[in-house]
């Protein structure tokens, strides 16, 4: 997973770097050097990259940044509940425990 996240990090990265970050200033991919990477498809799937005009892309970043804090309340609501069900086994198993 965090090697994906890398990928799609270089992608944001390589679109920020020659300034298609409008559809104004979007780019054919081509253009970017860009080739149809893991990274490119999930941020496509996910409209951070989007097609303002037939082959020409450009990174919205307005979605970039809600998807960092999405990924960042998942991880948060994961994290938790991970700790809740490891303070449930502790709770059960105290009260199966043998005194």
């Amino acid at each position: 997973m965090v090697s994906i996240l890398r990928k799609e990090r270089r992608v944001v990265e390589h679109f920020r770097a020659v300034g298609a970050t409008s559809p104004a200033t979007a780019r054919r991919l081509d253009d970017l050097h860009e080739r149809h990477t893991l990274g490119l498809r999930r941020l496509r799937n996910r409209a951070v990259i989007r097609e303002s005009s037939p082959e020409h892309f450009y990174l919205d970043e307005e979605v970039w940044h809600a998807l960092g804090r999405t990924r960042r309340r998942v991880s948060i609501v994961v994290l938790v509940l991970i700790v809740l069900l490891i303070i449930g086994v502790l709770g059960v198993s105290r009260l199966i425990a043998p005194s």
